[in-house]
């Protein structure tokens, strides 16, 4: 039995190298440790043979404590019960006292284990394997020294030197790996320290052992997809082949690691609708057996985003049930998951906020920035918890070091109620300014604006220590984008910028920052640079026809898929190039051969986006509105986030609205009835004060206010700000008192019986309808009085509706020249009679 035990073990790497030779050379602690089946057995023999012990035994003796704990589940591990044993401690001096006699292998394995027996980083033998390492940096082989990069990585040493000089060796020898998990660990390891040379090489090198390597080792295209979100390169060709072998293995995928590639997509911005629906099903196939806190945990983070009604009902029971049993870190993922799917389970939620409260000594500024967000998003109602949470979240704020650090401290303690803000606060915040990116400044000027609010004296004046702030970031911001270099940094710093302060401090700059670094626009950041100008709906005409001549040489090098980010600024701002049916074509051209490839939730993106622009592609329409697609878009759609959900349902109902209407030979039915229907209910159903005014005036001018409809549903349901019907001689015809729409003095319409456009009564032959639009500034680019292309469609469509189009822009009507009755009267009458037929 000895003997059996003693081969089974000796299948360890760790006892395999140690086991060899004749009888003449037998190691009996060597033996010994081959019989022991636990970790108990392992500190009993080292117990007993401590004079005895060589370097092998040591490093035998460590590697098969390891080895028995990472065999078990995550919650039987017993890593503290061994790093508490007094014999743990005797392994750590020998080890120490060794380190010279230990071969390159035996000393990396070492680092690596004693960092998975939770040996800190502070630790004598830790350092003093880390020193020894890096004087043999050059000569491990290429196993070793993947795992060295994985130690440093362990110890946040990814900008040390030694990592440098890893780099510097991956690059020199990287034509020689052959092994997909050495080149994808290192990868990983050295993300932060690659080239764009160096990125571009690891890729080719990456794409091409995932052809040559076994499918089923998942991990590695995981690394590979973390090394992406790491480096912040969406690089799609990579992503999708990585996609397919994890697709193939998801049957096999726990929640852990179905959790983790999510999350990796979801932080690169890659939604691939296959994975995502069998990733739901595999997960719905794990609910039953995850009846333990660590398992269920990892199944409630991944699924519950995705799941369906009832499915969360149960999810939560279940949390519900294992509340108490939770420990800090899994009581943080569940109340961010609680948090992402908009829980209003209050039982539950009191029940983890217990746990958090009885845990908050545990965790690390970040993770109480995250539990506080949540918590507060939540609704979750205890002063006494958040008060403690304040307190902790500054004193870490004021010991922060890290940039990014004290700017999700400060985001977060902006969102607590607060009546004076710590000067200390203050002090700390300005001191990281100038070392801080764009986004991170954002996030402070978001934050002052929050307490400049919220201060009692900012009724009489904003308080100076506010206006220092500002002042400096304006500064700072400026000064970052006066310096910019790099394209490419500066738009990965744009990415997530918006807001009052951006726009009102920053955004010209910015344009003038771009427009300096206009040559540096290539293929590949194309998509980037045209969502940033489509966001801000800044009409930068430069920058526009820079982005269109890159992407007409250079389309074939271009992602289909990218091919929506780079059409979109020009439909959405309704801006035409030079060659701008050629841009089209040329983009159309490279998506049909793709068309069956798209994400069902992208292709409608794309082909609104392309509605707008007055583009209507046979394929793209044909390939949308059949019944095989609109069901996969279906099964897609609920496991999506909720806003992103309802934004892609309109998208399909303007786009089926655009088709009916613009290409009515497509044959396209009409079928969102019933959804517009569901809208209208939910609606407001509420006019501004401005069109009130233009309501009275327009009575006025037609004679009567019953000449003028307010908010009228037409057909197709666009909602007409005013409609009135002029008789071949240009006089206004009367409503009757059913179908015209009170206004309550509150701004509130009632509806009559003819709401929805469906009873329209005949107009006297000759007559014309006339629709008069109020355009506010979401109609027109930020920068400039261009409208932008949503306006210029629903033009379009009314015109196809019979009606003669009035739009009245708010910069005339709130102009300096109307400010007289009779002003505003002569505009309107001028609007409606100029142009008639």
């Amino acid at each position: 039995m000895s003997m059996f035990r003693l081969r089974a073990v000796t299948g360890s790497r760790y006892l395999r190298r140690f086991l060899h030779g004749g009888a003449a050379n037998r190691d009996h602690v060597l033996e010994q440790l081959g019989i022991c089946s636990g970790e108990d057995q392992v500190l009993e023999v080292v117990g007993k043979n401590k004079a005895k012990l060589t370097v092998n035994h040591v490093g035998c003796a460590i590697g098969m404590l390891w080895h028995f704990q990472k065999e078990k589940p995550q919650m039987l591990r017993t890593v503290e019960f061994i790093k508490s044993h007094p014999e743990f401690l005797t392994l750590r001096v020998l080890a120490e006292n060794k380190i010279e006699l230990m071969d390159d292998v035996m000393l990396v394995d070492m680092l690596y284990n004693v960092l998975r027996l939770n040996v800190e980083p502070s630790d004598s033998l830790a350092q003093q394997l880390v020193s020894e390492a890096w004087l043999r940096l050059y000569r491990f082989p290429m196993p070793s020294l993947s795992k060295f990069a994985v130690c440093l990585s362990d110890q946040h040493l990814q900008h040390s030197p030694p990592m440098g000089q890893i780099t510097d060796i991956l690059n020199q020898k990287l034509s020689s790996i052959d092994d997909a998990r050495i080149l994808t660990t290192l990868m990983v390891s050295v993300s932060s320290l690659v080239s764009p040379h160096l990125r571009d090489k690891l890729i080719n090198k990456a794409d091409h052992l995932l052809d040559t390597m076994d499918p089923s080792h998942y991990n590695n295209p995981r690394r590979m997809v973390q090394f992406l979100r790491n480096i912040k390169y969406s690089y799609r060709p990579l992503l999708e082949k990585c996609n397919h072998i994890l697709l193939r293995n998801v049957p096999h995928l726990n929640a852990e690691n179905i959790s983790i590639i999510m999350g990796l997509y979801q932080s690169i911005q890659f939604n691939n609708c296959d994975f995502r629906l069998a990733a739901k099903q595999r997960l719905m196939e794990l609910v039953d057996s995850s009846a333990d806190p660590f398992s269920f945990t990892k199944l409630f983070v991944a699924l519950g985003p995705m799941a369906g009604e009832d499915t969360k009902e149960r999810l939560e029971s279940t949390a519900l049930l294992l509340a108490e049993d939770f420990n800090a870190h899994q009581a943080l993922a569940v109340a961010e998951t609680l948090e992402e799917i908009q829980c209003r389970n209050l039982n539950l939620i009191q029940k983890i906020a217990s746990v958090v409260h009885k845990n908050l000594h545990v965790y690390k500024p970040m993770e109480i920035a995250r539990i506080t967000q949540a918590l507060i998003l939540l609704h979750y109602q205890s002063p006494e918890l958040f008060t403690k949470l304040r307190n902790i979240l500054v004193q870490f704020l004021l010991n922060s070091v890290y940039p990014y650090e004290v700017t999700m401290l400060t985001r977060v303690l902006s969102m607590l109620p607060s009546p004076r803000l710590d000067e200390g606060v203050v002090s700390r915040v300005e001191a990281v300014l100038p070392q801080c990116n764009l986004n991170d400044l954002n996030t402070f000027a978001m934050a002052v604006a929050k307490w400049v609010r919220n201060d009692p004296s900012y009724r009489h004046s904003t308080p100076s220590k506010y206006v220092r702030l500002l002042q400096t970031l304006n500064r700072c911001g400026h000064e970052r984008l006066r310096k910019a270099d790099r394209l490419d940094l500066v738009l990965e710093e744009l990415k997530y910028m918006s807001g009052e302060w951006f726009e009102e401090m920053l955004l010209e700059e910015t344009m003038v920052t771009l427009q300096r670094l206009e040559d540096q626009i290539s293929w590949t950041n194309v998509p980037e640079m045209a969502l940033f100008l489509t966001r801000t709906n800044h009409l930068c005409t430069p920058l526009m026809d820079r982005i269109a001549s890159v992407a007409m040489e250079n389309i074939n090098k271009i992602h289909y898929s990218a091919t929506y980010a780079t059409l979109l600024p020009f439909a959405v701002l309704n801006y035409d190039p030079p060659g701008v049916d050629e841009l089209f074509d040329i983009c159309i051209q490279r998506v049909i051969p793709h068309i069956s490839s798209f994400d069902p939730h992208l292709l409608v993106l794309l082909a609104y986006a392309l509605a707008v622009a007055d583009c209507f592609p046979e394929d793209l329409v044909r390939e949308i509105f059949n019944v095989n697609f609109l069901a996969k878009l279906d099964s897609q759609l609920e496991t999506l986030p909720d806003a992103l959900n309802k934004r892609i349902r309109l998208r399909l109902m303007e786009l089926n609205r655009a088709v009916c209407l613009e290409c009515p030979e497509s044959q396209v039915p009409w079928f969102h009835e019933r959804y517009c229907l569901q809208l209208q209910k939910k609606g407001n159903g509420s006019i501004s004060p401005v069109q009130q005014q233009i309501h009275k005036m327009l009575g006025e001018v037609l004679g009567g206010i019953n000449c003028a409809r307010v908010a009228l549903l037409t057909t197709y349901f666009y909602t007409v700000d005013f409609e009135c019907v002029l008789d071949r001689h240009h006089q206004a015809v009367a409503y009757s008192e059913q179908s015209q729409l009170q206004i309550s003095e509150d701004g509130k319409v009632r509806w009559g019986s003819d709401s929805v456009g469906k009873d329209r009564s005949e107009v006297p032959p000759g007559a014309q309808r006339v629709a008069v639009d109020f355009l506010d500034s979401k109609s027109f680019c930020k920068n400039s009085r261009h409208m932008k292309g949503e306006a210029m469609m629903r033009k379009r469509h009314l015109e196809i509706l019979g009606y003669h189009v009035v739009q009245i822009p708010h910069f005339e009507w709130n102009s300096m020249e109307l400010s007289t009755q009779d002003a505003w009267k002569e505009y309107l009458r001028k609007k409606i009679f100029t142009g008639l037929p």
